[in-house]
């Protein structure tokens, strides 16, 4: 705190103005850091995983596009040969329950994912980390 009069009176000027008027800049920053902090945690924590000798550890995400590829093999080649199986057979079936949007939306987005992986690979990216 300063002792002359004017230091301090322009000193709590600064203060004021900065409590009503923030500087936009300093606070975006500090947001745009928390973001990269949360970030480069989830990609640390993708390298682990992908690095541990566990297979419950690092191949949940391949178990999960086996699923979604049986289960989409299942409703479009599987479940009409079932149904096609019961008529031939004389025993129709009760229609089958069919795959939800839930399944669909995991596969495109993990193909999403895929496919820009692809991209990153294809423009060389991998050479730049």
């Amino acid at each position: 705190m300063a002792l002359d009069p004017l230091t301090a009176g322009v000193d709590l000027a600064t203060t004021v103005i900065n409590k009503i008027w923030p500087d936009k800049s300093a606070t975006e920053a500090a947001q745009l850091a928390a973001a990269v902090a949360i970030v480069q945690g989830q990609l640390d924590t993708n390298k682990a995983e992908a690095t541990s000798p566990s297979a419950f550890t690092s191949g949940w995400r391949p178990g999960i596009g086996w699923v979604c590829a049986l289960a989409l093999f299942f409703q479009y080649v599987g479940r009409p040969l079932l149904a096609w199986g019961g008529i031939v057979t004389g025993h129709p079936l009760p229609p089958l329950p069919g795959i939800d949007d839930n399944l669909w939306q995991l596969m495109l987005g993990m193909l999403g994912l895929g496919g820009l992986r692809t991209v990153e690979k294809i423009k060389g990216a991998e050479a730049n980390r």
